[in-house]
């Protein structure tokens, strides 16, 4: 669990502006379950796609990072199957 508090994110520009143009997009039309929604998936995107490499190069990878990518996956699939 320690690799996951130690490893430094660096998020690109462009994907910060997509998220907050979709988010802005979306909340003027009204659709704050959707606008969650994009919200939760760049958030799991850039803590566990992003950082796949660090995590998994590490000489402490354990068996915590693997429950915790599990949890993010069926945390995403409970917020989409709730929301549609």
């Amino acid at each position: 669990m320690e690799t996951l508090y130690a490893t430094e994110l660096s998020v690109p520009l462009y994907q910060v502006c997509l998220l907050l143009v979709l988010s802005t997009l979306v909340l003027f039309v009204g659709k704050v379950k959707l606008a969650l929604l994009i919200n939760y998936t760049f958030v799991l995107y850039w803590g566990y796609w992003l950082s796949r490499e660090k995590v998994v190069a590490s000489t402490v990878f354990e068996i915590d990072c693997i429950i915790s990518i599990n949890r993010g996956n069926a945390l995403l699939k409970l917020i989409q199957v709730h929301f549609f």
